[in-house]
């Protein structure tokens, strides 16, 4: 394994996340030069569909856990990389919508194979709390994005096209797959790795799907990526075409992605000095409560609440869902072990696929108010915290060292219906 010291990998998973980010956000501020491009009406809502196929391209993330939990992480992500690379630059000159759809499923699946690699990288590397932490850190870079890319994509609008913005994230995925080419080693060990076998791939999927602390924090992420994804595709047309004022855009955009750094920052302390379970308790907490007054104050207000009052509350719901993440990223696969790849891509295709799925729906529903995507924040939050407050587990029951699925995976002694006592 190449020698790389944890803050340059910090630093590298980060950037490599980030591309799923800059992937979106980069292109948020050009959705209305789109809808003038293609002759669409203002109320359109297909050019949310653009984020829409690129979530759903996460789906393959199932296929590329396999691949890395049988041949190492490193040649997938090698093989994720040239699929955002192309599927940007095919999105890019793509001659019509429908074209741009299936290149942006094509550079999610991509986004999928970077996304599962590194995930199941950092579960290689720390596991429990630490993991928690970790993923914090990972994430405050990570959420830098959101500042940065609202203004980049109008900058370069300003000065070129849409196609320019659409080529600006294969760019600099060239620069990060340089740089992880030359430094990032090998996290899976060959005797750790899965052999692809029907019998092995039908009881490891068995193991997983089984496993309920996995399911149970796996559900909280989807759920509130739901309203999450719904949110970020409709951004857009809401504050340009719902409130009348598209300067503001990339303005509350960048304030919002300031203050999920700094939430998710104060997350990698709380996750260490109090553990992610009893974090995500307390964040879901104050997550429905939030949920909760916005929308009482939306039923009050009518069709349209304050613009003001709506996204402060939409920021913070945001920058809370951003720091329940890592919790709950960790808490689901902290039993996984040897199946941290496969685990991964179960839990990226759930709350990517699912969650955008769900997503759109909202999104679709939101032709002339708010409302759809206010109750959505509220009842993400009610089931996510039932889910949550459903552990019975005490913290001192967590593995903290060594997960059951580490050593003698396929024993006879392992029956998949007792992994929901991990």
């Amino acid at each position: 394994m190449k020698s790389i010291k944890s803050s340059e990998f910090i630093a590298l998973s980060a950037c490599t996340m980030t591309l799923t980010a800059l992937g979106i956000d980069i292109m948020l501020p050009v959705f209305g030069e789109l809808r003038n491009y293609f002759g669409l009406g203002h109320n359109s809502t297909a050019t949310a569909d653009i984020i829409t196929f690129f979530f759903m391209g996460q789906v393959t993330q199932f296929i590329f856990g396999v691949l890395s939990d049988r041949y190492g992480r490193l040649p997938v992500l090698r093989i994720g990389f040239p699929l955002y690379i192309i599927g940007g630059v095919a999105a890019a000159f793509a001659p019509n919508l429908p074209m741009i759809y299936a290149a942006r499923f094509l550079a999610g699946m991509g986004a999928s194979a970077l996304f599962t690699t590194t995930i199941a990288g950092v579960r290689d590397r720390f596991v429990g709390d630490q993991m928690a932490h970790v993923m914090s850190l990972i994430f405050t870079i990570f959420l830098l994005t959101p500042v940065i890319a609202p203004f980049l994509g109008s900058l370069i609008l300003s000065i070129s096209s849409w196609r320019m913005v659409f080529l600006t994230p294969p760019i600099i995925a060239l620069v990060v797959f340089g740089w992880s080419s030359l430094r990032l080693g090998e996290s899976l060990p060959q005797e750790k790795r899965i052999p692809i076998k029907w019998d092995t791939m039908r009881r490891s999927i068995r193991m997983i799907m089984t496993n309920r602390p996995f399911l149970r924090y796996t559900a909280i992420t989807t759920l509130l990526f739901s309203v999450l994804s719904a949110y970020v595709s409709s951004s857009e047309r809401i504050v340009g075409e719902f409130y009348g004022h598209p300067e503001l855009f990339k303005w509350i955009f960048a304030g919002m992605g300031l203050l999920m750094v700094c939430t998710t920052f104060s997350n990698s302390y709380l996750s260490s000095h109090f553990g992610a379970w009893r974090s995500i308790r307390g964040l879901l907490i104050a997550y429905t409560i939030l949920g909760g007054g916005l929308l009482l104050f939306t039923i009050l207000s009518g069709s349209l609440p304050d613009m003001k009052v709506l996204f402060i509350a939409i920021a913070f719901l945001l920058s809370i869902n951003l720091a329940v993440e890592p919790n709950s990223s960790s808490l689901a696969m902290e039993p996984m072990g040897d199946l941290a790849g496969l685990g991964a891509s179960v839990y990226g295709t759930f709350f990517f696929f699912i969650g955008s799925s769900a997503g759109s729906v909202i999104g679709h529903l939101m032709t002339h108010k708010v409302f759809p995507l206010v109750l959505g924040f509220f009842v993400a939050g009610v089931a996510a915290l039932m889910l949550a407050m459903g552990d019975r587990r005490k913290p001192g029951n967590f593995v903290q060292s060594k997960s059951k699925y580490d050593t003698g995976l396929f024993k006879k002694s392992d029956q998949p219906g007792d992994q929901g006592k991990i």
